[in-house]
């Protein structure tokens, strides 16, 4: 239950005065439904009005406050034609002009002979000093209703600042005191006020320092909601260390089999990464990991390990990828290697059906498979397994947070929680780590295997098309294979589709049937069956939209062509270029760019040429582009931020993962008094889900 003290603040926004349903609609839109929302919803600009008692051209287009003695109007009967009003600043004439103006209106707000104060822009027209629509309109008794200082918020069509001020601005004096639930020393050390303050000083700038988000009111929001977002992550994760698993302990017997089967020795940051593995998995409770590993690094090779040891355990295993290319690959490279120790591996994709599947299925039901390779077709409720022990889920960031429970619940209620492993090749900044993965430990490789060449990265104007193309003959002649991949249309697939099919056709025309297209439209047969003949040499050049980028492995491709490139994010377009130069041949990757370009895009495609270390990349991208789009928020599963912002905020981060764990290290279930403030704070961010962890552990 939502504690009394906030109530209120989870009121609907049409409880306010003068918000019926039309307005409550619109501020809905752009803040959200509740009263809390339109706290949340910070100004990002200020209105400074200067009081003037005489009019003069150095104040032509500043905002100025003016006491005016109202002397005629002109009302229209055109519509093309404004309604005017003269009027006297002192001894200066001065105009109003109202588009569309009512006349009954006007005269009730200025009324013939009488003095008001008003405010607006200040505007010269051919000679005469002017004022279009003022903002604010006041009688003299009135007149500290209009301020001098005026905050201004982002809005939507439809609802104008002025309403959604006297909107907000009739929640301060309800505003509760709530019980403090920051450390006090902090609090001393950054110089933050109370909550109740810093939400008022925040909505009330009175400088452009206000709008800084190092402003200490702001920080001190942007710190709650981070402390709120680490808090919930810590409860959950602690929930899951508690979580009874089974130690799935073998005798390295199969291990040391595969280990000689594998064509290469591992790198020591694969062999760091398996022994945390291994370490969780002999545990008695849950394991959650994230392995993160830069393109090309041996992911896959660690995966396999920790799979066949799950199975020395007398366990299942299973690898779950995005897409059905990439479920293939996993099981060409697994089962050959697993066949060889005696361990039976099998694949399970959407296309697999009829008696065929029926088989598949009731094998790996009487525990007569040992390894599942498969794609979101694992999710159906009659895929069962016999012992299900460890649930892999490659390219985390494809699936949300409910599917990788969902995999994990298909172990055996009496053995526990399945241990869940989850890959990304994605680099992500420690900051979004925390945030997006905060439930999870995490180990990192770092290196790449021995023997790759780096990858020579050029930029060069479009406008080289034609050369680039023609300059590929070369590399056909030595047998390399190549991928072109069309540029990104944020607006459409279907423009993205015709930018690549038109591009196929350009190259077509000279390179005939060495030529194929892969695209997001097309049946996923035809994208196997394309992606196949680029795999076996059948077709040298491969078309592409960006369905090529995650984990595909074709060791002869040695060039990445990527049109637009400046339209691309950093992340992506490391990913892209690590699809080439994994076979021992030097790779290269040329980006070309329709000039000119904007100060970002020069730095994105300048740190694309200095380093193929994706972790410096994703910083960078994520100074450059933010965490929403980084990751692209729709399908990452990152929670939303209102206040806190990951890039300027990342210090705070840190101080609020590290006050989340001492928090519950001495008071788990927060009963103590800062633990009962700590309580209100995930209510008040509407963390509510991780209310639910301290009841049940």
């Amino acid at each position: 239950m939502r504690p009394e003290i906030l109530f209120s603040l989870f009121n609907p926004v049409n409880k306010l005065g003068g918000i019926g349903p039309r307005l409550s609609k619109l501020i809905e839109k752009i803040a959200g439904p509740n009263l809390i929302d339109l706290l949340w919803h910070l100004p990002t600009g200020l209105v400074t009005r200067e009081n003037l008692e005489a009019l003069s051209s150095e104040y032509v287009d500043r905002e100025v406050l003016l006491v005016i003695d109202v002397i005629k109007h002109t009302p229209s009967r055109n519509r093309r034609v404004p309604y005017r009003i003269n009027c006297l600043v002192g001894d200066d004439s001065l105009t109003l002009v109202f588009f569309n103006g009512r006349e009954d209106y006007l005269r009730r707000q200025l009324p013939d002979g009488e003095k008001r104060k008003i405010s607006g822009k200040l505007e010269d027209f051919n000679g005469t000093f002017q004022m279009t629509h003022p903002d604010h309109i006041a009688t003299l008794a009135d007149e500290s209703s209009i301020p001098l200082f005026e905050a201004v918020y982002p809005l939507t069509a439809g609802l104008t600042n002025q309403t959604f001020i006297k909107a907000n601005r009739q929640i301060f004096p309800t505003l509760q005191e709530l019980p403090e639930w920051n450390d006090k020393s902090l609090m001393k050390r950054e110089e933050w006020s109370d909550w109740k303050n810093s939400v008022v000083k925040a909505h009330s700038p009175t400088s452009e320092v206000d709008f800084d988000r190092t402003n200490p009111a702001r920080e001190r929001l942007a710190y709650d909601e981070l402390l709120a977002n680490q808090l919930a992550l810590e409860l959950v994760r602690r929930s899951m260390k508690r979580k009874p698993g089974r130690a799935l302990q073998g005798d390295d017997t199969l291990v040391s089999k595969i280990r000689k089967a594998l064509p290469f020795s591992l790198t020591a940051a694969q062999e760091s990464a398996l022994e945390e593995i291994k370490d969780d998995m002999v545990a008695p409770h849950r394991m959650l990991r994230l392995l993160q590993g830069d393109v090309g690094s041996g992911k896959t090779a660690v995966a396999l390990l920790a799979m066949v040891r799950a199975v020395e355990a007398g366990a299942q295993a299973t690898i779950m990828a995005p897409t059905e290319i990439l479920a293939r690959q996993h099981f060409a490279s697994i089962e050959p290697l697993a066949a060889k120790i005696g361990i039976s591996c099998v694949l399970i994709t959407g296309r697999l059906k009829g008696k065929k599947r029926d088989a598949v299925l009731t094998d790996l039901a009487n525990g007569d498979v040992n390894l599942v390779i498969g794609t979101h077709a694992l999710f159906q409720e009659d895929v069962s397994f016999f012992d299900l022990g460890l649930a892999i889920i490659d390219e985390q960031h494809r699936f949300g947070v409910h599917q990788r429970l969902a995999l994990s619940d298909k172990g055996r209620k009496e053995n526990g929680g399945v241990d869940v492993l989850v890959m990304t090749a994605t680099p992500i900044p420690r900051t979004l780590a925390l945030t997006a993965y905060g439930d999870m430990d995490v180990s990192v490789i770092t290196e790449k295997p021995p023997g790759r060449k780096p990858i020579d990265t050029r930029a060069l104007s479009i406008e080289r098309l034609d050369s680039v193309a023609q300059g590929l003959s070369r590399k056909l002649e030595t047998g390399e294979r190549i991928y072109w991949v069309c540029p990104l249309v944020e607006e459409s697939e279907v423009l993205e589709v015709a930018a690549a099919e038109e591009r196929f056709e350009y190259l077509k025309h000279l390179y005939g049937d060495q030529v194929g297209l892969i695209h997001g439209r097309m049946k996923s047969d035809l994208k196997d069956q394309a992606m196949q003949s680029f795999m076996s040499g059948d077709i040298k050049i491969l078309v592409a939209t960006t369905v090529i980028e995650v984990g595909v492995d074709v060791p002869e491709a040695t060039v990445m062509i990527i049109e637009h490139s400046e339209r691309f994010g950093l992340a992506q377009l490391h990913q892209l270029r690590g699809r080439v130069g994994r076979g021992g041949l030097a790779g290269s990757c040329l980006l070309l760019y329709a000039p000119p370009l904007g100060e970002t895009q020069k730095a994105r495609l300048a740190i694309m040429r200095e380093t193929e270390d994706g972790f410096q990349i994703a910083e960078e991208d994520l100074r450059l582009r933010g965490a929403g789009e980084l990751l692209g928020t729709r399908q990452s599963g990152l929670p939303v931020f209102r206040i806190a912002d990951l890039q300027s905020h990342s210090r705070l981060l840190a101080i609020a993962r590290d006050d989340a764990r001492l928090i519950l290290e001495k008071d788990e279930r927060l009963h103590s008094e800062r633990g009962q403030a700590l309580r209100i704070l995930l209510y008040l961010f509407e963390r509510d889900n991780a209310i639910k962890y301290l009841k049940s552990g």
